[in-house]
């Protein structure tokens, strides 16, 4: 039997860039025919690595480069001082292609103050610190290519964007008093959205991958505190756009995992200043609801129970971290802190993994 554990945020994140295209704009996507917000899966994954180091110890950790060569070989000297350079280089080369790895000399850019030609892999390899030690140890491993055991979606806005331009001008503190010019004028593009989030991370897989339940259990700890709780560094000098999801959705489930982006296909619209209900003198301030924020974690929930009822989908466990007022979400699902939310899937990982040896 499988084991799956889903993640959906909404998170409003305030003015930012935090995921540029190559014209340094904000990336962007159309879904339900309007234009919205989109922040790679690749910059909010490399976002919750760097977070890993926060909850894991280093030798758990594992490193994401072209340059795996470099990283074998060195453990490969470290453990035999006779074997150096170009020796210890061919040998963390073999072992790699022996692994279907593909491998290739570079030749250093014209600027690089290292004129060396080096090896690097055809594609970005990531390898958990004891996968490259095993490698070290024994010169070859035939299972180097496993399968990724978490998924991370695209997030995307939940309602249209409208791109917005910041002019700036930057003074020059030293320049002569006669001359009131800036010493530099520009244009930054960014945007302001509320986005939904998606992860997924086969449990199963992972415990295949690290063979340990244990290992897994804290894997997926230390996964749901990153998903929750990391953000692309982008421009965010500029921005400090730095926010939390307003609302978490964690589910436990033993068929397959389930995207439920199509909640957003219409987009979520913000109520406009007409419907607002007025303010009678003399009472209190109208609390106003349907934000974008409020409505989007609407769409998604309503979404959910459709899905549930209409599949017979329902997950086996279901947790949610809401800073918001959501009607109804006692039946939905168990109201946890991010603290209670990691220990109960750590809980939950554990004890099904456990169950099956």
């Amino acid at each position: 039997m499988s084991l799956f554990i889903d993640f959906h945020a909404i998170q409003a994140v305030p003015p930012s860039n935090i995921n540029r295209d190559e014209d340094g704009s904000p990336k962007s996507t159309v879904f339900g025919g309007t234009r919205r917000a989109r922040v790679s899966s690749q910059a909010w994954k490399r976002a919750m690595r760097h977070d890993f180091d926060s909850h894991l110890d280093q030798t758990e950790l594992g490193v994401r480069t072209l340059r795996m060569i470099d990283q074998i070989a060195a453990r490969i000297t470290d453990r035999d001082p006779s074997i150096v350079g170009e020796a210890a280089e061919k040998l963390a080369v073999d072992v790699l292609t022996a692994s279907g790895i593909k491998v290739e000399k570079v030749k250093p850019r014209k600027s690089d103050p290292d004129q060396t030609e080096y090896s690097k892999t055809g594609a970005l390899l990531f390898l958990s610190n004891p996968q490259i030690d095993a490698l070290a140890d024994l010169a070859d491993a035939p299972d180097v290519n496993v399968d990724a055991a978490a998924q991370v979606a695209h997030a995307i806005g939940t309602h249209t964007v409208v791109p917005e331009f910041d002019y700036f001008t930057a003074v020059d503190d030293k320049q002569s008093e006669d001359n009131a010019g800036a010493g530099m004028i520009g244009t930054v593009e960014f945007n302001t959205a509320t986005l939904y989030r998606y992860a997924t991370v086969n449990v199963s897989l992972l415990q295949e991958n690290l063979g340990s339940a244990d290992a897994s259990a804290r894997g997926v700890e230390a996964f749901a505190r990153a998903f929750i709780r990391s953000m692309p560094t982008g421009k965010r000098n500029t921005f400090a756009n730095k926010t939390l999801p307003s609302f978490v959705l964690a589910t436990v489930r033993t068929d397959e995992p389930i995207n439920f982006a199509a909640a957003f296909e219409e987009a979520v619209e913000p109520v406009q200043a007409q419907h607002r209900p007025a303010r009678a003198a003399g009472t209190d301030p109208v609390k106003l609801e349907g934000s974008l924020t409020q409505r989007s974690i609407t769409a998604l929930v309503d979404e959910a129970q459709r899905v549930y009822e209409s599949f017979d989908a329902a997950p086996e466990s279901a947790y949610v971290l809401s800073t918001k007022y959501v009607d109804g979400l006692d039946d939905f699902a168990q109201a946890v802190s991010i603290s209670e939310l990691v220990s109960a899937l750590g809980d939950k990982v554990r004890d099904q993994l456990d169950s099956r040896q």
